[in-house]
């Protein structure tokens, strides 16, 4: 069966101000979808990861025929990275991070402001487009990091837990040029119950 698109959680402007109504539905609706659409043609081609997990088949780009292994990569990853992107996102304003997560992010980065910073010093580093992401690396630590166009931090033995967008459709309606500004006030809608649940999820593995 072909992969779908997931439904929406919230209402298109129910993360305003941080990010506006227009900007979520054409990022949804328009790339996102996209995304998803050039996926299930490439993979009419090798119909079998159809019946695979995006997790397994990112994991392991090797096993994906070399004719649409490119395509697979960018469309696969932009279909995952969106998934948890807008997964990643709350119309509940200002929660932070609790439990066995904020524990690990005092551990690793010396408290959540300086976790912050050092995120929006990643993602705002990236040249061109691509994402910020706070992920699990092979010793079971937390990492901070960036990946160009669609390359998903399952592709590199990193396991994803929150991602922010910083490719320009997902911000350039309302904040034009301003990349920071975007990343200072999109953890208003960070949804860290989500992330410290892929956490926990990760840790029972």
């Amino acid at each position: 069966m072909a992969f779908e698109l997931p439904p929406l959680r919230y209402a298109y402007g129910a993360l305003e101000p941080e990010i506006d109504a227009q900007t979520v539905e054409i990022h949804y609706s328009k790339h996102h979808a996209t995304y998803l659409k050039n996926l299930n043609t490439a993979l009419e081609k090798a119909p079998q990861f159809f019946d695979m997990k995006l997790e397994d088949i990112l994991s392991d780009l090797s096993k994906v025929p070399e004719e649409i292994r490119t395509a697979v990569r960018n469309n696969a990853g932009g279909v995952y990275n969106h998934n948890l992107y807008f997964a990643n996102l709350t119309p509940d304003k200002g929660t932070k991070p609790s439990g066995n997560l904020a524990a690990q992010i005092d551990k690793a980065f010396g408290g959540f402001d300086n976790f912050k910073a050092e995120f929006e010093k990643a993602a705002l580093g990236r040249f061109g487009s691509g994402y910020g992401f706070l992920s699990v690396n092979n010793p079971g630590r937390l990492l901070i990091h960036s990946t160009a166009n669609q390359d998903c931090p399952l592709s590199e033995g990193n396991y994803p837990l929150l991602v922010v967008d910083v490719w320009e459709h997902a911000y350039y309606l309302h904040y034009q040029n301003r990349r920071a500004e975007y990343l200072t006030n999109i953890w208003n809608v960070i949804d860290w119950k989500e992330v410290e649940k892929r956490f926990d999820s990760y840790k029972n593995k």
